[in-house]
């Protein structure tokens, strides 16, 4: 063991020999962390059993740091407590720093004095692991280490004058006190497993040694192995392949200590729990499958903030404080771990999907409150929730009682707690094992924010939140669970870990060894006259390849791994293992094992059933959608199915500002104002231009209180009137542009009507129908987007809309049509884009002849094209009425028609044609 230069070195036999007597032998073990203490104890534990011992004295194994804190303890609770500083918390740390950077010339012109206060404690930390401290002044120093210098200089006075200390400086205030009697010093300690030693480390070890401590090293066995390495395709193969590897180990022999080491498992935590969990319990997510726990145990846990329910308790503290993003408020209304989310769940959920029609992207609590009784309401579309509804007033009622004074942080605790009371947290139903111990470590994090009152003052609500969500980001979390035989650990953990099988993957030349990482406050000078580890690429290089060749020599199988791309990148195998022989993926010998999907098909009893049509619909009987049946029916028959007979919708989600429907809502409801009051082309020109601003903002207005209607958040302020002044700008360029056309006077406006084709009776509602010269009539929809006439012609049109109209009023009495058009309305891009049946009734609509479509070519005359929209129309009827639901995208090259499409989840698209298409997420084969 390299970092036990100048210790006596114990053989692991010989220790577990000493363990066995017991502590009467006065023997502690250290080890780097509290993971390796945990493996070498329950080593110790079998070796005890294989013996033939069924009851043993438990071996004092534990951290370092752990034993620091113990002989803290020790003294602080005997005659040497006038004698010590308080040690603080890591939250009091992280507090103090802010306020000291806060208070300070350069922490002014910070953009997040928190992040640099979090610097700052890392930088404290290494200079006193390192001892650095004494030389910082002595080297040259760039800015942030003079800045780092001046705060360091400010967190110690500070300390020293209120007799504080904090964990980088547990050890030196211990070892002058560990000769006293009052200190439980081992007679004997063993530094077990330590790859490097601090300065500070190896002063307290020494400075036990003079308090009559014997001071030993020792290390794993070595074991005898023959290692493998192996190129996988990709990142996602890696963990595939590890985890088909582990659980084959595993079936081979249950008994195996297997493990497997991710570099990067930080960032890569999620995928490997849900792939390693996938692969050994495929059906564990079935409703009502067997929750059997999981054979392996990823360490490092996560940030307790990120676990859902603490997530729902700071969704309450943000909505009591001011404005919430609605997503966060959508999850707090649907949380189980509010009151009555049993009792009201399905009512939640559908409450939910109606609030996203109306809200904003960003609520307050009151908005909340007011939407949720309209909704509710008895003109209302949702159903009642009314726990729901009175635990928003007591919060309301709370929040407005208690939150707006100064307070110190204890007072700020209790207020926490009750808060998360009067919406009843954490909720009705049980908890279970895990989540009880996430309540309870969430509790340690508010009495973590009371304890601020020794180092923080009196502080308003929102940074009393500010601080508990930033002890909850820092506290790593990970519910305790039984003992498994598979472990992933990152770099650092796995040292001087021991297993049967072990599998280290991502070692490409860019990730090992780890690229040099100098704090950035502290000289990097001094840090490489001191040898800290990564500091320079020559000591990372050093400390990487003994890690290398730990993990060689740590098991009796080594497999090392690494990926041959990244998205567009080639790689290649760090330079640490090229040593090592290669092998192939099938040299390992892996069973393959069934994914869900293949166990399902594999154990399903197979019924055939055409299931692609659904009961006929009455002749005639009124259907849902309006004139969106018909494209939906083209599109896909499943989509028109799912949308207009099953009734099913999509979950929207409500936009920062206004979205391109409203915009579009707006400028529909001020043109059929406009033009209700105009009547005809006539009396636009004979309007005088002061009068026209006049109704343009009249308008204005009334399109606005349309949508606030129904949409009541949507504008206000400055921003309802930068709309309305939008608005009049794009009506007066637009009513400029239809004086070019020749004269025409308005025939209907927003008419609606109940239309049927092949049996399916539909309301339908015309932007506009113009008396052209002559006496026929142009069809017109306004457009605020693309505008493409091509979704008008062939089979199956994209868009039907035009051409139902059309074919609808025309041949009515008086209502011949001539011409059919958008009416594009957008700033900078005015223009029609139509067919007529002969040129010159409308600007730039030409007659068949003159489209550019291939398409058109199919359509002789202007009648026959009336004509096959009338066949196309009927026969799309037809198809829905006698519920024809097949899914058949009328798109399927590279499925553009479903790109948008809300009801893939029904269909299932992807698994009968393949792959998402581009920006979809997820993938064609589920994992």
């Amino acid at each position: 063991m390299s970092a036990g230069a100048g210790l006596p070195i114990l053989q692991k036999s010989e220790l577990f020999g000493r363990l066995a007597r017991g502590h009467a032998a006065g023997l502690t073990v250290v080890t780097p962390n509290q993971r390796l203490a945990a493996a070498l104890a329950r080593d110790f534990d079998s070796h005890q059993a294989a013996c033939g011992l069924t009851a043993w004295e438990s071996a004092d194994v534990l951290p370092l740091s752990a034993l620091v804190e113990r002989l803290y303890e020790d003294a602080l609770y005997s005659e040497l407590a006038t004698q010590l500083p308080v040690l603080l918390s890591g939250a009091q740390e992280q507090a103090l720093w802010e306020e000291v950077i806060g208070g300070s010339e350069a922490g002014r012109d910070l953009l997040s004095i928190a992040s640099a206060a979090a610097l700052a404690r890392e930088a404290w930390q290494l200079a006193h692991g390192w001892k650095l401290m004494p030389r910082l002044k002595s080297y040259p120093a760039n800015d942030d280490a003079r800045a780092f210098a001046d705060w360091a200089r400010r967190y110690e006075g500070i300390t020293r004058r209120d007799r504080h200390a904090d964990r980088a400086r547990g050890p030196e205030v211990v070892a002058p006190h560990l000769a006293h009697a009052a200190t439980r010093k081992p007679k004997t300690l063993i530094a077990y497993g330590f790859d490097i030693l601090t300065a500070q480390q190896r002063e307290f070890l020494a400075a036990l040694g003079a308090a009559g401590t014997e001071v030993l090293a020792c290390g794993p066995d070595e074991r005898a192995s023959a290692p493998r390495r192996v190129a996988l395709a990709s990142g996602k193969d890696e963990i595939h392949a590890a985890a088909r590897w582990a659980r084959a180990r595993l079936e081979a022999n249950p008994r195996s200590r297997i493990g497997v080491v991710v570099p990067d498992l930080s960032k890569s935590r999620s995928a490997v729990r849900r792939i390693f969990a996938q692969t050994m319990e495929p059906g564990r997510a079935l409703p009502g499958g067997e929750k059997r726990p999981l054979p392996f145990n990823i360490s490092l846990g996560d940030p307790l903030a990120s676990y859902p329910l603490v997530a729902a308790a700071f969704h309450a503290l943000e909505l009591a404080r001011g404005e919430i993003e609605f997503s966060r408020a959508s999850r707090f209304i649907r949380s189980p771990f509010i009151a009555g989310a049993e009792s009201e769940m399905a009512n939640r959920a559908r409450l939910d999907a109606e609030l996203r029609k109306v809200s904003r992207a960003a609520i307050r609590l009151e908005r909340l409150r007011r939407a949720i009784a309209k909704l509710t309401g008895p003109e209302g579309r949702a159903p009642q929730c009314p726990i729901l509804s009175r635990r928003l007033a007591d919060l309301a009622k709370f929040a407005t009682e208690n939150l707006t004074a100064l307070k110190r942080p204890a007072e700020w605790g209790r207020h926490v707690s009750a808060l998360l009371d009067s919406v009843g947290f954490p909720g009705e139903r049980k908890l279970d094992s895990s989540e009880y111990q996430t309540l309870k470590k969430f509790h340690e994090a508010i009495a973590g924010l009371a304890a601020l009152d020794r180092v923080a003052g009196r502080m308003r609500f929102a940074d009393a939140c500010a601080h508990l969500a930033r002890i909850a980001a820092d506290t790593l979390f990970q519910p305790e669970a039984p003992e498994v035989p598979i472990q992933v650990l990152g770099v650092l953990e796995s040292a001087a870990m021991e297993f049967d099988h072990l599998w280290v993957m991502g070692l490409t030349d860019d990730a090992w060894p780890i690229p040099a990482r100098p704090n950035p406050f502290i000289p990097v000078a001094l840090q490489r006259a001191a040898g800290v580890p990564e500091s320079s690429a020559a000591a990372s290089l050093e400390l990487d390849r003994r890690i290398t060749q730990g993990w060689l020599k740590a098991a009796g199988e080594v497999v090392l791994s690494y990926p041959l791309r990244e998205e567009d990148r080639e790689l290649v195998s760090s330079p640490l293992i090229r040593d090592v022989p290669e092998t192939r993926l099938e040299d390992l010998a892996l069973p393959g094992y069934d994914s869900l999907r293949v166990a399902i098909r594999r154990a399903r009893g197979e019924e055939r059933e055409a299931d692609s049509r659904a009961p006929a619909i009455p002749k005639n009987a009124p259907s849902s959608g309006g004139t969106s049946v018909f494209g939906d029916q083209a599109a896909c028959p499943f989509r028109a199915f799912v949308l207009h007979r099953l009734d099913a919708e999509g979950l929207e989600v409500p936009p920062p500002g206004l979205d391109a429907r409203d915009r579009g809502t707006l400028l529909h409801a001020l043109l059929a104002k406009v033009w209700t009051e105009l009547k005809s082309k006539a009396r636009l020109e004979a309007l005088s231009a002061r009068d026209l601003d006049a109704l343009l903002a009249a308008a204005a207005d009334a399109a606005i209180g349309r949508l606030r209607w129904s949409r009541p958040d949507a504008l206000e302020g400055r921003f309802a009137k930068l709309e309305k002044e939008r608005l009049v700008q794009l009506g007066r360029a637009w009513l400029e542009f239809e004086k070019r056309r020749p004269a025409f006077e308005i025939a209907e406006i927003e008419k609606k009507r109940a239309v049927s084709f092949g049996g399916v009776t539909v309301n339908a509602k015309l932007d506009r129908m113009d008396r052209l010269q002559g006496g026929a009539h142009a069809i017109l929809d306004y457009k605020t987007g693309k505008a493409n006439v091509g979704g008008w012609l062939g089979a199956r049109p994209d868009e039907p809309q035009l051409p139902l109209y059309a074919v609808t009023r025309d041949g009515n009495a008086g209502d011949e049509v001539a011409a059919v058009a958008f009416a594009r309305v957008r700033a900078g891009e005015m223009e029609f884009k139509g067919i007529a049946r002969e040129a010159g009734l409308i600007p730039d609509v030409g007659t068949l002849a003159e489209q550019r479509s291939a398409a058109a070519k199919q359509y002789g005359s202007w009648d026959d094209l009336l004509s096959s929209w009338r066949r196309e129309l009927e026969a799309l009827g037809r198809e829905f009425a006698s519920g024809e639901a097949r899914v058949d995208p009328k798109d399927k090259r590279n499925l553009a028609t479903c790109r948008y499409c809300e009801v893939k989840p029904f269909c299932r698209i992807y698994e009968r044609y393949g792959a998402p298409v581009d920006g979809d997420a997820g993938s064609g084969e589920p994992e």
